[in-house]
């Protein structure tokens, strides 16, 4: 296939915005269109002109940016049956809006025509060509969203195209095929936009949704059919279960099928980061197992997959990691074998010989702990220590006295108060501390930071972002041994940790204090360097 350019055109701050659960504030939509204009995108959708004063605050600032790269698109629909474009309120919001492109879908579907806007066929081809023509008079760039087009298609395929040919007349810049209802596809999709590139004089785009788990494949079937332009979100967000990711689009265009998307290609390294800044900015957690950029795209556990990556890496990697800002991750459990062992500890910065009997004994040690009901998958840290423990390389930056922890009730009152009490020894000295909370972990934390803050003051930096908890033998009832999973971070490294105990306290201690220690380790490095 010949190398072309495809339009990349993000609506993620609009029919992302559309996702339950998600929401952006004017401005971190504006500091998301920045970050996706260095990325390099084309085409950045605003957000519904006519539809709240947040979108429409947004368009007031974007207008002081100096975008770079990406045109700002504002969204709307056409026209209103039988009203004058010139009185049109949605029409008059978009010119209000003040963007370079205005992007406006209408019915391609005959069901939709009759039945939703209860109008005729006539009429919505004038609705099309009207605001089409309006808008182009008015000096915008002028793109059509063709919306249930493949469905109105497959039920009267003389009627959508004529639909196609009221906004092409009129002067529309792009044709857009959407694929709203999210259920073609990707043969069907393939061979109605093939139909549709070689009637029009026109570029093509499609914008494809994923309820059918397909709306990357259908978006890579329009381009393979000759679809110049296609619209999606970053991470993939949208209605219902959301649109076409842009996420993956945007690497399988550039690596597998040789496309040029973005105004810089080493600008695709950025692709990991954009995302995760994308979930911060919408306040949600990343995916971990989406596709390229996830947390588990390159993650390694079976000992066999794990020595292959380590002799020759793309014999299990579809692509270089890098390419798009991740890395090669390897997982610790009971699939593991020497080649996990070893990886690991190299990416510790261990040296360590791959046939010595040290790897042998942490794979030893590590069967004994996953029998005990410890996991490590999730638990990088603490598998660190361990290899340190088993390495002799562990040196304790505190040593446990004792804690205990009080609950208590107090009548009528809302809620129960925690309080904890920890002695340890550290340098020599034995110190105390109090610590209270929401809860008994909570308490015990504050108190253990407390403890330690006057000798390791970077203790502060750490939070705790994650805290779960297993029953690993049910039938144990309220004996049953438990395994607690913390995730701690602060600000620049994540990391997690386990315990593994009857007591529940006591699992979470453990785990608590390897997240402290592995936190002290890191400082320790960096003083070494």
């Amino acid at each position: 296939m010949s190398t072309k350019n495809i339009a990349i055109y993000d609506t993620t701050l609009r029919d992302g915005a559309q996702a339950e659960g998600v929401s952006f504030s004017a401005v971190a939509k504006v500091q998301v269109a920045k970050r996706l204009d260095e990325f390099g995108i084309a085409y950045i959708e605003g957000g519904f002109a006519a539809s709240n004063p947040k979108d429409m605050e947004f368009f007031r600032l974007i207008k002081k940016e100096n975008l770079k790269n990406a045109k700002v698109a504002a969204f709307g629909s056409t026209r209103r049956a039988n009203t004058p474009p010139e009185e049109d309120k949605g029409l008059a919001a978009l010119l209000e809006a003040d963007t370079p492109v205005c992007t406006i879908f209408g019915k391609s579907w005959l069901l939709h025509v009759i039945e939703v806007l209860q109008t005729t066929p006539e009429e919505n081809l004038a609705m099309i060509s009207d605001s089409v023509r309006f808008l182009k008079e008015h000096g915008k760039e002028v793109i059509y969203d063709a919306e249930h087009f493949y469905d109105g298609y497959k039920d009267d395929p003389e009627y959508a195209m004529a639909a196609l040919k009221a906004a092409a007349d009129a002067g529309a810049d792009c044709l857009v095929l959407c694929e709203t209802n999210g259920g073609a596809l990707p043969h069907e999709v393939a061979e109605i936009t093939k139909t549709v590139v070689q009637t029009f004089n026109v570029p093509v785009g499609v914008h494809t949704h994923n309820d059918g788990e397909l709306g990357v494949a259908n978006a890579l079937a329009g381009v393979n059919a000759g679809a110049v332009h296609v619209q999606g979100t970053i991470n993939g967000i949208g209605e219902r279960v959301g649109n076409c990711n842009l996420s993956s689009v945007i690497p399988n265009l550039m690596l597998k099928m040789g496309m040029i998307c973005l105004t810089k290609p080493e600008n695709l390294k950025q692709l990991r980061a954009l995302s995760l800044f994308v979930c911060e900015q919408a306040n949600m957690r990343a995916n971990t197992r989406q596709a390229f950029i996830g947390d588990s795209a390159f993650a390694h556990k079976a000992g066999m997959h794990v020595d292959g990556v380590r002799k020759v890496s793309h014999s299990f990697e579809h692509i270089s990691p890098e390419s798009v800002g991740n890395k090669r991750r390897i997982l610790i459990s009971e699939l593991s074998g020497a080649s996990n062992v070893f990886l690991k500890a190299i990416e510790m910065g261990l040296e360590i010989d791959r046939k010595s009997p040290e790897v042998r004994e942490v794979l030893k040690q590590l069967e004994q702990m996953e029998k005990e009901g410890y996991e490590y998958e999730s638990a990088d840290a603490s598998f660190q220590m361990l290899i340190k423990k088993v390495l002799k390389r562990h040196r304790s930056f505190f040593e446990l006295e004792s804690f205990s922890v009080t609950v208590e009730h107090k009548g009528a009152g809302p809620g129960c108060l925690s309080e904890a009490k920890v002695k340890l020894s550290v340098e020599g000295q034995s110190i105390e501390a109090t610590g209270s909370g929401d809860g008994p972990v909570d308490a015990l934390n504050h108190a253990l930071r407390d403890a330690l803050s006057t000798f390791y003051p970077t203790i502060s930096d750490v939070v705790l972002v994650d805290y779960s908890v297993r029953i690993l033998d049910p039938e144990e009832a309220t004996a049953a041994k438990t395994r607690v999973l913390i995730e701690s971070t602060d600000g620049d490294k994540t990391w997690g940790t386990v315990g593994v105990s009857e007591n529940i306290i006591e699992a979470s201690w453990e785990a608590l204090v390897d997240g402290v220690e592995y936190k002290l380790f890191l400082e320790e490095e960096k003083t070494k360097k």
